[in-house]
């Protein structure tokens, strides 16, 4: 499959996945192994990542040599935490540039404020971050957060942890086809066919969370994520046949049919 690139670096999966919410850090690490990501992102106040030297560290289950790890800001409901948070990651994982950044707007619908999300993006971005940033899907501020530097733009399909899949496949087309930037699905995604659905109208990549850890076998769900980002980017690419309400067209043609016996004796 065709790499993803995100900051001038490409990566041949375009499956990113979250750490949060498994048993623990031994079902992490398989459900990402059987995702495929090489892009996985971590929540800075919520995961030890050595803040915390007396406890386990996620880093021994997904080790910064083998995946690269997305700092994200979850959590954060202003501008200035999510700068604070994303400032601390650097130092706790030795300078990465590549982060999430997610303001959010009320803690119980999980929405973005999107005011202050452009808010922190301007000053990451003036900080030399790479900024993938998580927002509503209003292709107007998608606009103004890549205007604002950002490398990559991530509207929700739905709220987070929902699992309602795309309720508005509209505006998510809107934002792709007005990007020059990746656009990946953030938040939202219940099964695999909504991962499909999101490849198949345009999208660069999916970043998924609750719905491999909130699955029944995790590990499994992982895998069946795998194929269906690969399965809606070739269908993407491939180019499905036009939808037509009917047509009197069969599939199989008409003409040229071996003749049955009783033609023939006509």
């Amino acid at each position: 499959m065709d790499p993803l690139v995100i900051a001038g670096k490409a990566y041949s999966s375009r499956l990113l996945v979250g750490t949060g919410k498994y048993q623990d850090f031994n079902q992490t690490r398989l459900a990402i192994e059987a995702s495929g990501a090489e892009i996985v992102t971590v929540a800075i106040r919520r995961t030890n990542i050595g803040q915390n030297p007396n406890e386990p560290s996620l880093l021994e289950a997904v080790p910064p040599s083998k995946y690269t790890l997305l700092p994200n800001t979850a959590g954060c409901y202003s501008a200035e935490d999510a700068v604070r948070t994303l400032r601390l990651a650097r130092e706790l994982l030795d300078g990465p540039k590549l982060v999430k950044l997610e303001v959010l707007g009320d803690p119980k619908t999980l929405y973005p404020n999107v005011v202050e999300t452009l808010k922190a993006a301007e000053t990451l971005v003036k900080e030399g971050f790479d900024v993938m940033v998580y927002t509503s899907d209003d292709p107007i501020m998608a606009k103004q957060l890549e205007e604002a530097g950002c490398c990559a733009v991530m509207p929700l399909a739905s709220l987070i942890g929902s699992g309602m899949g795309i309720l508005n496949p509209w505006n998510l087309m809107i934002i792709i086809d007005n990007a020059r930037v990746p656009v990946l699905v953030d938040a939202g995604v219940g099964t695999a066919s909504d991962a499909a659905i999101a490849m198949e109208l345009g999208c660069h990549g999916v970043l998924m969370n609750t719905a491999i850890a909130g699955a029944r076998d995790p590990v499994l769900m992982a895998s069946a994520m795998k194929k269906a980002v690969e399965a809606g980017r070739e269908a993407f690419l491939a180019g499905r046949m036009a939808k037509k309400p009917y047509t009197a067209s069969p599939s199989s043609p008409t003409t040229g049919l071996i003749a049955s016996a009783r033609d023939k004796a006509a």
